[in-house]
């Protein structure tokens, strides 16, 4: 071959090449990413539904389109249900920038084979269906799996796994999609959002986009006192394990909402306004499930969907929106853009498909399971135990109706007790005042702060139970414990045994039990010290039944605060103490024992109020009369007797002269 014929091969003729240069050199008229999508996308026959990129089958996409290429925000967080068309966004975005406005491009997936075998060929079959970004494809050895050269600028796919890759090259749009399945920490090097958004730092209109479906965490719907609609509250950070909600709450919080059939009022589409029959097969119950209005009740069903889409409207705390659709008033004022989409939403699975799934997950015991469905389905965080729990604003509430501040000690408290729960930096406690039928009073909480491998800290709780309140004096306290008898390095757990022989009459270690006891509360002797060598005075060391004192408490906090025994609490507590007592869920195993699972981080509180009441059964709280009953056996003592932790011993009975038989030896 010569080298006429070789450059031939090698180089397209003059007018095809200038065609070319006029082509990259030519702008396209500037359309937002939606209308690009719909002019110059299309999907194969083999397609769930072919034809031409209709972004108005999801029109929820669109205003989080728009707003990614308005570069109004530097972050832009979608948080939505699987099979919403979220991908699809990112395609649109992606293929708008590089016609109109080329500028490189970096996409990062959660690992390489979702990479490569999912994304990649999606990536493909858009630069191959837009004439415009067919014709400004570079091919041939430009080209390679995870780098692709589009109008002169690369458009780059990287996985969450590869710190190299995170900062390789600049960008300009950054494309971060399944965040909640990435590293947190990416070879020591920080997390991937943090390696990603440095590399806009260059471009003044970089954009990053995060999306993701959320996993674990704890959060509830409040109501909006403009809007009247109910949106997801701002969750303590302990509480969230999916970082996609974390950062979501960090924005805007807009979440998609749906006007009513019937009544024309907007509300927020999830998962507990579904409605379905109880006690019958996932099939079943995915043929009579139905959607059900907030504000009027009427029945919404899966062919009201689309209507519904068409009308609907992002809304954000602050907020108001009109019958018409009319949204008024400004988001709150943060660094990024956020939106909160139901699986619900999706065109593509109906609403019985959405609970035949979540039926037969429960119908299997399967907590993983369970878990996909609510994220990818709902769009919505699960809280693992999905047992009986009262929710933390039922407190507030009870709080608000109070008639004592903290620190005060109302008139019927007739005993103060304390519970410590021993954590390695810090000892949280509540203190409790009990009086009649166990009624019973919160009268102060906190935290001891403080190594509890050293004294300090144990010298602060020594003066704590010290310490009268309104000059009445504590009268038990119960510290848990979690020694191991022998071991060496249980320091602060066995410096728990140690402090109690300070005060062997008022303090008492404590155990909790997972497995079912006999009776809720046990005493034992321990007789090791804190070096795990025999102790010379035993100490009395208090099992508890776990599962019977947090049922316990968990049921005393819904009884009206006139009723004996009620459980009462002063006004102003403050949310983290609220959260913490219904932390936990109660749930049955597979094999029918009964299980306390974490539904946020901290649980100190909890365990606290839990041998609080224990506390009250071993000084016989429950025992003591109202005062009306006390006054009829004993009028002439104005205060009753305290009642007594130790059993009261039995009456004796007066003998018979004792019978004495002599022998008369020696005249005796």
């Amino acid at each position: 071959m010569t080298s006429s014929n070789a450059s031939q091969i090698l180089l397209p003729k003059g007018d095809v090449l200038w065609q070319r240069l006029a082509l990259l050199a030519r702008p396209s008229r500037p359309t937002p990413p939606d209308e690009w999508a719909a002019t110059n996308r299309s999907y194969p026959q083999t397609a769930a539904i072919p034809g031409p990129r209709d972004p108005h089958l999801t029109p929820y996409v669109v205003g989080p389109e728009r707003m990614i290429a308005s570069g109004k925000f530097r972050r832009v967080v979608m948080v939505f249900g699987a099979q919403t068309g979220k991908s699809e966004a990112m395609l649109d975005v992606a293929g708008q920038r590089l016609d109109q406005r080329p500028g490189p491009i970096l996409y990062v997936g959660p690992n390489r084979q979702f990479l490569t075998e999912q994304f990649e060929p999606r990536v493909m079959s858009l630069l191959e269906q837009a004439p415009t970004l067919t014709e400004k494809l570079a091919r041939g050895k430009r080209m390679t799996k995870t780098r692709k050269m589009v109008a002169g600028v690369p458009f780059r796919l990287a996985h969450s796994g590869s710190s190299a890759a995170l900062k390789s090259d600049p960008a300009v749009l950054a494309l971060v999609d399944e965040y909640d399945e990435m590293r947190a920490n990416v070879n020591e090097q920080g997390g991937p959002l943090g390696l990603v958004e440095r590399r806009g730092d260059t471009y003044a209109d970089f954009v990053c986009v995060v999306t993701s479906t959320p996993k674990r965490g704890r959060v509830e719907a409040v109501e909006d006192k403009r809007s009247k609609l109910f949106f997801w509250d701002v969750a303590v950070a302990d509480d969230i394990e999916s970082p996609i909600w974390q950062l979501w709450q960090q924005g805007t919080r807009h979440h998609w909402c749906w006007p009513c059939p019937h009544c024309s009022e907007y509300f927020v589409p999830r998962f507990n306004l579904m409605r379905y029959p109880a006690k019958v097969s996932p099939m079943k119950a995915a043929r009579e499930t139905y959607l059900e209005c907030p504000h009027c009740g009427g029945v919404i069903e899966d062919g009201h969907k689309a209507a519904m889409n068409e009308r609907g409207q992002y809304v954000a705390p602050g907020q108001t929106i009109d019958r018409n659709g009319q949204v008024s008033g400004d988001p709150p004022d943060t660094m990024s853009v956020s939106y909160w989409v139901s699986g619900l939403a999706s065109p593509f699975v109906s609403f019985g498909d959405r609970i035949r799934v979540y039926l037969e997950a429960i119908a299997l015991g399967d907590d993983a399971m369970v878990q996909q469905a609510i994220n990818a389905g709902f769009g919505e965080l699960y809280s693992p135990g999905g047992g009986e729990v009262p929710e933390w604003a039922e407190i507030k509430e009870k709080a608000r109706h109070a008639d004592y501040r903290r620190g005060e000690v109302p008139d019927g408290v007739l005993r103060l007790s304390i519970a410590a729960d021993v954590q390695k930096q810090s000892i949280p406690y509540v203190i409790r005042g009990w009086g009649s039928r166990a009624t019973s009073w919160l009268i102060d909480w906190g935290y001891l702060r403080g190594d509890t491998a050293e004294a300090d800290v144990w010298n602060q709780l020594a003066e704590l139970i010290s310490t009268p309140i309104d000059g009445l004096p504590i009268h038990l306290t119960f510290v848990d414990s979690g020694f191991r008898p022998g071991k060496a390095d249980t320091l602060p757990l066995n410096r728990v045994y140690e402090f109690c022989r300070r005060f062997p009459k008022r303090v008492r270690p404590t155990k909790g039990s997972s497995a079912p006891m006999r009776v809720p509360l046990l005493m034992s002797k321990i007789e090791v010290n804190r070096s795990g060598k025999a102790a010379k005075f035993g100490l009395d060391l208090v099992r508890l039944d776990t599962d019977h004192w947090k049922c316990w408490v968990h049921e005393r906090l819904r009884w009206p605060s006139e009723m004996p025994g009620a459980w009462n609490v002063p006004v102003g507590i403050d949310d983290d103490y609220c959260h913490q007592i219904v932390s936990e869920a109660r749930v049955k195993s597979p094999t029918g024992r009964p299980e306390w699972i974490r539904r946020s981080k901290n649980n100190h509180f909890l365990d606290c109020e839990a041998m609080l009441a224990a506390t009250s059964y071993l000084m016989n709280m429950q025992r003591v009369g109202l005062p009306r009953e006390r006054e009829a056996p004993a009028r002439t003592n104005e205060n009753p007797p305290p009642p007594n932790d130790v059993p009261p011993t039995h009456r004796t009975l007066p003998r018979a002269p004792r019978r004495i038989v002599r022998s008369g030896y020696l005249g005796v």
